[in-house]
């Protein structure tokens, strides 16, 4: 019965995606509109293939931006998230500033870094660093709050200092939360790289779709949009694995429920 959900889980979203591209495939064939307004899923999957190599150094530098932007983004988060927890005080004070921060558009930040570092790959790291770290703090920050209070209190009756409480019991527990903001912050990652790289530089896949679209080659830009959807997923994927590895206790509750 479990292996038939499974199964069911898995193939719905892949039957409603595969009905939804031969959808948009008749209407462009049906319709006969032309390619520069609106490109059939066949054309994308063509120019994906034919403009592979072409794109492969964009795919290279979007993917070094935002995997260097995501790491950076994860140990700034972290040791914030510690010091926010061993320190109430700090959290009280620069809490609500991270949320006033995130009222501010990125992309009308992203012209700022480029005049203050330039055209190349630090404007954009910086850009996926803004992205990527407030879910990541923010998440591990509330799941170390959220530790049971009455295991806090038990770690307190058997004399554990404030450092072992925290790496015993609150880290351990707010690691799950933690690969949470990790999986959301993956997927900004690559959005974060793609929005620096529109409003400046010479490679990416943002470079590469703004060409793409002062040309009206939208089937080219099409096919970039489909592999930054790859990249993002693939990425989604990895840090459920490294969750999985890492956080066996969290698997096997879930295999009992």
């Amino acid at each position: 019965m479990k292996k038939n959900k499974t199964i069911l889980d898995i193939s719905l979203p892949i039957i409603f995606s595969i009905s939804l591209i031969i959808i948009w495939e008749l209407i462009i064939k049906v319709l006969e509109i032309e390619k520069y307004i609106m490109p059939a899923p066949s054309d994308i999957i063509k120019a994906l293939y034919e403009n592979f190599g072409a794109m492969m150094p964009h795919i290279i530098a979007t993917l070094f931006e935002s995997v260097v932007g995501f790491g950076i983004a994860v140990l700034l988060a972290l040791i914030l998230a510690i010091i926010m927890d061993l320190l109430p005080m700090v959290k009280k004070a620069i809490y609500p500033v991270f949320i006033i921060s995130q009222t501010v558009p990125v992309i009308a930040l992203a012209p700022l870094f480029i005049i203050w570092f330039g055209f190349g790959a630090l404007p954009k790291i910086i850009v996926v660093v803004i992205v990527c770290f407030f879910p990541i703090v923010i998440s591990i920050s509330d799941g170390l709050e959220g530790v049971d209070k009455d295991l806090i209190n038990h770690f307190k009756l058997m004399g554990a200092s404030k450092l072992k409480r925290f790496f015993h019991l609150k880290l351990p527990y707010g690691i799950i939360n933690f690969f949470s903001g990790l999986r959301i912050a993956a997927t900004y990652s690559i959005m974060g790289a793609v929005i620096g790289e529109w409003l400046g530089g010479d490679k990416g896949l943002g470079v590469y779709m703004t060409r793409a679209r002062s040309t009206y080659a939208l089937d080219k830009m099409f096919a970039a949009i489909v592999v930054i959807v790859l990249m993002s997923m693939i990425m989604f994927y990895i840090i459920g694995k490294v969750e999985k590895v890492l956080t066996p206790w969290n698997r096997e509750n879930k295999i009992k429920k």
